[in-house]
C-alpha cells in the first residue's frame, strides 16, 4: 500500500502512515520526547516572570497531533518523568519535581493526548481546525499551568495569569501559525 492510499482512510495520524510496529511506535516516542526536550532549550526569559518563552509548547503540539493520543502521551509523559527525575531538559536546563513552572509540562502532557485525539479525527487536516486544536491544545496548558503556578509562587490567580499567561499569548498565536500552515501541507504532500 502506498503512502498515498493510507491518508485517504480515516482516524490516521501521520504517525499511522509508516509501517506499523512495536519498534516504531518506541522510536516514536523517545524521539517525540527527545523533540520536547531539544525544545525547551530554546528559551527566552520573561521579565517578571518565572516562565520563560520556549519551544516547548509547540513541541509538545506537534508531537501530540503527529503521535496520536497514546503516543503524545507517552512521549511527554517519558518527557515529564525524565526530567523530574533530574535529566536538565525542561527550559533552561532545568529539571526537577519542585518547578514552578511544572503544571505547564502536566499541561503539555494532557494537551498532546487531547490535541492527537482529535488529530485522529482530522483535525489537522485543515487550516481552520488546526488552528482550533492549537488554541484548545494551549488553553489545556494554561488551564493547568497557571494555577499550579499560583499554587507554588503563592500568587494570586490574577497575579499568575499577568506573569504566567498574557506575556505568552501572542507568542502562541504565532505558534498556531506555524502548525497551520505546516500540518496540512504536510497531509496534502502526502496526498500527491
Amino acid at each position: 500500500m502506498s503512502i498515498a492510499a493510507a491518508t485517504t482512510r480515516p482516524g490516521q495520524v501521520l504517525a499511522d502512515l509508516l509501517p506499523a510496529s512495536r519498534a516504531k511506535d518506541a522510536v516514536l516516542v523517545l524521539g517525540g520526547a527527545a523533540l520536547t526536550g531539544i525544545a525547551a532549550q530554546i528559551a527566552v526569559p520573561v521579565p517578571g516572570s518565572p516562565v520563560p518563552v520556549t519551544g516547548q509548547t509547540f513541541a509538545a503540539l506537534l508531537v501530540g497531533t503527529a503521535l496520536g493520543a497514546r503516543r503524545g502521551f507517552l512521549s511527554l509523559a517519558l518527557y515529564a518523568l525524565v526530567g523530574m527525575a533530574g535529566m536538565p531538559w525542561f527550559a533552561q536546563a532545568e529539571s526537577g519535581a519542585a518547578l514552578p513552572t511544572l503544571g505547564y509540562i502536566l499541561g503539555m502532557l494532557l494537551a498532546a493526548t487531547v490535541v492527537g485525539a482529535l488529530a485522529r479525527r482530522g483535525a489537522d487536516r485543515s487550516v481552520l481546525r488546526t488552528a482550533g486544536t492549537m488554541a484548545l491544545g494551549s488553553a489545556i496548558i494554561y488551564a493547568v499551568g497557571v494555577p499550579y503556578l499560583a499554587a507554588a509562587t503563592g500568587m494570586s490567580l490574577t497575579q499568575a495569569v499577568a506573569v504566567g499567561l498574557t506575556p505568552f499569548l501572542i507568542g502562541d498565536a504565532l505558534k498556531a501559525a506555524l502548525a497551520m500552515g505546516a500540518l496540512p501541507t504536510a497531509w496534502k504532500l502526502l496526498d500527491r
